[in-house]
């Protein structure tokens, strides 16, 4: 039994914590969401996504109008840019309709391979990768199942180590995970279901011996 087996038993988690009802919504809230929390995007976009509806709607908005609608969230004033930009692309390049192909999807302004695998795994139904964000860094390397610290690498390891069929599970758990035991600044260690696998707590334990 691997640490997706383990922790599927822990957190009933299905799909990305964005609020989003089509690839366009899911794509913005993506983007909005780097060094953001999930929770403070959700309260955004639920405003956002009202006001502007379809790729053009972005596409063609006044930047400083955009910026206000979004200015809670961190970076505002490049995150604008970037959907406006990236809106600008989907509807001269695609119709206005979001690419679902990581090599089309990470052609866009903002969007890296944790944006695009978001995109493709819980608006298109297609894995491709392993998303990695600060939580799935974190866990990965206290856990042991990377020394690397640059996010493309420690994916590519991780889609190394697990099977295809576990690579969507394994971002929303360790994320869940993060978010409740294995938190930044003070880990729950000791009430961890995954300690004993657990590199970190290894080394913890040998230093107070």
């Amino acid at each position: 039994m691997d640490i997706v087996d383990i922790l599927r038993k822990e957190y009933d988690v299905k799909g990305t914590a964005l609020n989003h009802s089509s690839a366009l919504e899911l794509l913005v809230a993506t983007i909005l969401s780097a060094q953001t929390t999930d929770k403070r995007v959700n309260i955004v976009t639920e405003e956002l996504f009202k006001k502007y509806r379809k790729a053009e709607d972005y596409a063609n908005a006044d930047i400083e109008e955009l910026r206000e609608a979004i200015k809670s969230v961190n970076f505002y004033r490049n995150k604008a840019k970037y959907i406006k930009e990236s809106c600008r692309i989907i509807v001269e390049e695609y119709g206005g309709k979001v690419p679902d192909s990581m090599e089309e999807l990470i052609k866009l302004p903002g969007v890296h391979r944790k944006t695009a695998n978001v995109v493709l795994s819980n608006a298109f139904g297609k894995v491709e990768g392993v998303v990695v964000d600060t939580h799935v860094m974190r866990l990965s390397q206290r856990l042991g199942l990377t020394k690397e610290k640059n996010r493309e690498k420690i994916e590519q390891e991780l889609m190394r180590k697990f099977s295809k069929d576990k690579w969507a599970d394994l971002s929303n758990l360790l994320i869940a995970h993060g978010r409740n035991v294995c938190k930044a600044r003070k880990p729950e260690c000791e009430k961890c279901i995954l300690k004993d696998r657990c590199r970190h707590y290894k080394q913890l334990k040998e230093g107070n011996k």
